[in-house]
């Protein structure tokens, strides 16, 4: 066995353990919702799961005491393949479990999920990651993986809009400790996936309004964010050359 392979079992064998974790002590975490969709009802529909957070909510529902884990796992292959935009897990996450437990439900999916594509791309090498990040994106964010800075990175995974699972395979090509980087992506998400939770818990609250504020809110600052994410840009990358 090589080295790369070593690192790869040893790698694949502690998450296979936490998720394993995950599993058993899903059934001790409190239900929120019972289980009001029988078992099945929307497993015929993956595209509709893939695309509405409502679908996706009854899914989730329909899994009694094991629907904890099972939405760690979207949020973790959210991160690492992108199956599924991430404010739909996000906001079906506050929707079924609530402001606080799903919050932290997806912040540890996404810290999961973060991991596993920065470990698969320290050892596997940019080759591995030229299949899941567009070349555009890593030619535009080489400067990160000769000169990675933790507070550049940081604002990074805080601006909205920001392709965060692409910068994940990223910083992994980087000189960057994985103790550094825990630290940036689980702090710099945290805003974030704090406001998707709380639009899926003002819907399940029956807050409509609050609901509706947040939704408008998160569309005028990621329209600001696309507007000027040139200048944004050009700016972080001038201040982590200093």
């Amino acid at each position: 066995m090589t080295g790369q392979h070593r690192q790869l079992a040893i790698r694949g064998l502690i998450f296979i353990v936490l998720i394993g974790l995950l599993f058993l002590f899903s059934r001790y975490i409190p239900q929120p919702f019972s289980a009001l969709v029988p078992l099945g009802e929307e497993i015929d529909d993956f595209e509709g799961i893939y695309s509405s957070s409502d679908k996706l909510g009854n899914f989730l529902r329909s899994l009694g005491p094991y629907s904890p884990a099972v939405f760690v796992l979207f949020q973790v292959s959210q991160v690492i393949a992108a199956p599924f935009p991430g404010e739909l897990t996000g906001v079906a996450g506050g929707y079924v479990y609530g402001e606080t437990l799903g919050f932290i439900l997806s912040t540890i999916g996404l810290t999961l999920g973060s991991w596993v594509a920065f470990e698969l791309a320290s050892i596997l090498g940019r080759p591995f990651v030229e299949r899941f990040v567009k070349q555009d994106v890593l030619h535009r964010f080489d400067f990160l993986t000769t000169n990675t800075g933790a507070a550049i990175c940081f604002l990074l995974f805080l601006f909205p809009g920001f392709p965060k699972d692409y910068l994940c395979y990223v910083l992994g090509l980087s000189r960057m400790k994985l103790a550094t980087f825990l630290f940036v992506t689980i702090v710099g998400r945290i805003p974030g996936t704090y406001f998707l939770t709380m639009q899926g818990a003002s819907i399940r609250n029956q807050e409509y309004y609050t609901a509706i504020i947040f939704a408008v809110v998160s569309a005028v600052i990621l329209l600001i964010a696309y507007l000027y994410r040139g200048r944004i840009f050009s700016w972080m990358k001038h201040r982590h050359e200093i």
